[in-house]
């Protein structure tokens, strides 16, 4: 996987970023989401690698990025943290302004990044995903049976730890086939990767914090930005086999938050860059090239 991308481990002011960096071209940032790592890109970097000059890191918590350790109120794993980490990576590999995609959890990490720091980003692509804010408010029974992950993970530690710990390759693997629809999407090297990672019980801990801090400071952060839109350009995609498309008007939802929205669904579920890669990379190609 990534082959002839190079290997980057950018220091940054929490610790260290593990990251894969390949391409010419304008800079673009590639965020994963939950349970993964920046793996989940290898069908598309690649393919986007001759258009732009790609890098795909770790999320704090995720892969083998630091882990920080946390707090009551769990803001060193919040998406302001988390989004402050990707802009030092940026700067530290020589890219003050360029254009981010996030993917579920990585998409959330990226409208934190446009809110806080939108000289840095020319333009924003989120997968899968509406605003957390948003999403939490329209919690009902299909939300929570779908996304009961959202629930199990913010309960206090070391509760969810302990459970997922007990057997971490299950819980991984039912969590991609839950969300996903494609079972043959995941490459047995991919899904090793993320199997190995899961399996470290700080890995497991912290990605825990990102959930807890998601129902708590973020959406403390979210609500003190309600009333300001994104100025530059935002794309959203997501899988019309799965449940945002199904459940939100993505395009409306998005709209709330920025001022220049478009986008569309694709032929998956939940995991696009892995169930639906030709028609990721053209998407996003398409996108940051305009």
């Amino acid at each position: 996987m990534f082959e002839g991308f190079e290997h980057r481990r950018v220091k940054v002011a929490a610790g260290e970023v593990n990251s894969v960096m390949d391409g010419q071209g304008p800079p673009l940032l590639l965020l994963h989401g939950y349970p993964q790592t920046h793996v989940m890109w290898h069908k598309v970097a690649p393919a986007l690698a001759g258009s732009f000059t790609v890098v795909c890191p770790d999320l704090r918590g995720y892969g083998d990025s630091m882990k920080p350790p946390s707090d009551a109120r769990h803001e060193p794993y919040s998406k302001r943290a988390m989004a402050k980490d990707q802009v030092e990576t940026m700067a530290a590999l020589g890219f003050a302004r360029f254009a981010v995609a996030g993917h579920d959890r990585g998409g959330r990490v990226a409208h934190r990044l446009a809110l806080d720091h939108p000289h840095c980003v020319a333009r924003i692509a989120v997968l899968d995903i509406c605003p957390t804010h948003a999403m939490y408010a329209s919690t009902d029974k299909e939300f929570a049976t779908a996304y009961y992950h959202w629930f199990f993970l913010i309960q206090k530690a070391p509760l969810p730890e302990r459970l997922i710990g007990a057997d971490p390759a299950f819980y991984l693997e039912s969590k991609l086939g839950h969300w996903g629809r494609d079972p043959g999407a995941f490459t047995p090297e991919a899904k090793a990767e993320y199997i190995r990672c899961f399996r470290d019980p700080a890995t497991v801990h912290a990605t825990c914090e990102d959930y807890r801090a998601a129902a708590e400071i973020d959406l403390i952060h979210d609500e003190a930005d309600m009333g300001h839109k994104l100025g530059m350009p935002l794309l959203a995609l997501w899988g019309g086999k799965g449940l945002v498309g199904r459940r939100y008007d993505v395009l409306a939802e998005w709209r709330k938050r920025a001022l220049n929205v478009s986008g569309r669904a694709l032929p998956c579920g939940h995991f696009l860059p892995e169930e639906a890669p030709q028609e990721t990379a053209q998407a996003l190609r398409e996108f940051f090239r305009s």
